[in-house]
């Protein structure tokens, strides 16, 4: 999940900074792994090496899978990344299957999940209601929903979907990240941080969690957590060294 929340939200977007938090926000390039701008006070989500790009497509991984994260994010990817054509053959015999058995929620998801990938974020949403509608506790479909809400910014509802994902779902350490990213939009950085924490609890090897957490304890002028946070982020995946640097200021 990680690559599909962060990518939904990287480059556009900083973290706010209050009297309480960090005091200053550097500007990368577009495109870059944290890219900010002042564009929006919603903070926005760095999108790593590790991101969830397939995964609104594929299940959360299971928490005992230290490699998977959330960008790994909730997902096992395929062995193949698919493309747009891929995407649009998933809604073509989706189409064929719903038109025999409209009824069909496996169907729906499929189609679900391809129009998210697609852009299609208002259509996938629709696919999602029906899935829940005919199966209320399926929590991949709420995780999925949950990720295809971050990239319409609709944070609160986003909660709500990654919530109702770990009714069913307890053990989905992509879950609980999913909406410790979504609090960290609406400025909720004390709020996410038990999410992020129980992600950890989770996988302990979770760099992201550990990069995210030590975001928003810099954010709640906890300075000595984020460090330690952060430090641990940067062993684990090189690329945090840029958070490190941006909001625990060590060179």
């Amino acid at each position: 999940m990680k690559n599909f929340v962060l990518h939904l939200v990287a480059g556009t977007a900083t973290v706010l900074l209050t009297t309480q938090c960090a005091t200053t926000v550097e500007n990368d390039t577009p495109g870059s792994r944290r890219a900010v701008s002042t564009e929006s006070s919603a903070p926005r989500l760095p999108a790593t090496a590790t991101a969830v790009t397939n995964a609104a497509s594929a299940p959360p991984a299971a928490a005992t899978s230290p490699t998977a994260s959330v960008a790994t994010a909730p997902v096992v990817e395929p062995a193949a990344r698919k493309n747009n054509a891929d995407y649009k053959a998933d809604i073509r015999m989706a189409d064929a299957a719903l038109k025999a058995k409209p009824r069909d929620a496996d169907a729906l998801l499929v189609r679900a999940k391809a129009k998210s990938h697609l852009k299609d974020y208002r259509e996938a949403v629709t696919d999602y209601n029906s899935v829940l509608r005919l199966k209320p506790t399926n929590a991949e479909a709420y995780y999925n929903r949950g990720l295809t809400r971050l990239k319409l910014k609709e944070y609160t509802p986003a909660i709500s979907d990654f919530s109702k994902a770990l009714k069913y779902r307890p053990d989905d350490k992509e879950a609980f990240f999913g909406r410790g990213a979504a609090k960290m939009q609406l400025f909720n950085f004390k709020g996410a941080i038990p999410d992020f924490t129980k992600a950890l609890t989770l996988d302990s090897t979770y760099a992201d969690a550990y990069e995210y957490r030590g975001i928003s304890y810099s954010s709640i002028n906890k300075p000595n957590e984020a460090k330690m946070d952060l430090e641990k982020a940067t062993r684990l995946n090189p690329e945090a060294a840029k958070s490190l640097r941006r909001y625990a200021g060590k060179d």
